[in-house]
């Protein structure tokens, strides 16, 4: 009789609703997320508590508690996770926000989240926003995988690698106003609710996002498509690192 393999486990932290998280599920892995906020749409395991807090947990406490979908709680340690994904707050970094961010303070969490993350000796990613100080080890864009968003975003990975897409052109421009002009274009502006920005089905749409309605937690995501990319090769590389020890 053969064997199933079963699926590595992946920590998420700083989740949001999970746009990270399902891209990751449909790479092969068991996701668990982790954030300072409720994520009622989560849709996998999940720990509300602050992400340096847990990350504390697992190095130097044990582990961690996590409550799966199904209300069924499970003590977690390091030993049970086979890497870790993290979105540390962009507010500081995105430029799209900087103009109403002025004169408000937010915490850059990048540091140290990159500094405990190099403490678990697993393989790590850090994702981030342009503008974010991590290495630009991939830039992913929704044009590379025929997304309604362009969505730049920055991959710091560390203990694997994965092969850069080629840029595609934009397609366009993102449809709008700008100032006080309307634009036809083949992209929607996924974030504040001016600006004929879209309807959230529209969102939806673009970021390939189905499970939550709530366009708080749509605009503040990444297109699960993007860590489908970054798992696949997390994944290969999981298998052959396996192969490599047996």
């Amino acid at each position: 009789m053969t064997s199933v393999a079963r699926r590595p486990r992946l920590l998420d932290l700083y989740c949001g609703a999970g746009g990270a998280g399902v891209g990751f599920d449909r790479a092969g892995f068991d996701v668990v997320g982790v954030d300072i906020a409720p994520q009622p749409d989560y849709p996998f395991g999940f720990h509300q508590q602050d992400a340096l807090f847990v990350l504390h947990c697992l190095l130097h406490n044990g582990g961690s508690t996590f409550t799966h979908p199904d209300g069924r709680a499970e003590f977690l340690t390091l030993s049970d996770f086979a890497a870790v994904h993290a979105s540390p707050p962009c507010q500081a970094s995105c430029m799209l926000t900087k103009g109403t961010n002025r004169g408000r303070e937010y915490l850059n969490l990048i540091p140290q989240t990159r500094e405990a993350l190099a403490a678990l000796n697993l393989p790590t990613v850090i994702e981030n926003v342009q503008g974010a100080d991590i290495r630009r080890d991939l830039t992913l864009c929704g044009e590379m995988f025929g997304l309604g968003v362009i969505r730049h975003r920055y991959f710091e990975l560390s203990g694997f690698l994965a092969p850069q897409p080629k840029h595609r052109k934009h397609r366009g421009r993102v449809a709008g106003y700008r100032h006080g002009q309307w634009y036809e274009g083949p992209y929607v502006a996924v974030y504040g609710d001016g600006g004929g920005k879209g309807t959230v089905p529209e969102w939806q749409t673009a970021m390939g996002i189905d499970w939550t309605d709530d366009r708080k937690s749509i605009a503040e995501a990444i297109p699960p498509a993007y860590s489908l990319f970054v798992g696949l090769h997390l994944r290969a590389h999981l298998l052959t690192a396996g192969r490599a020890a047996a």
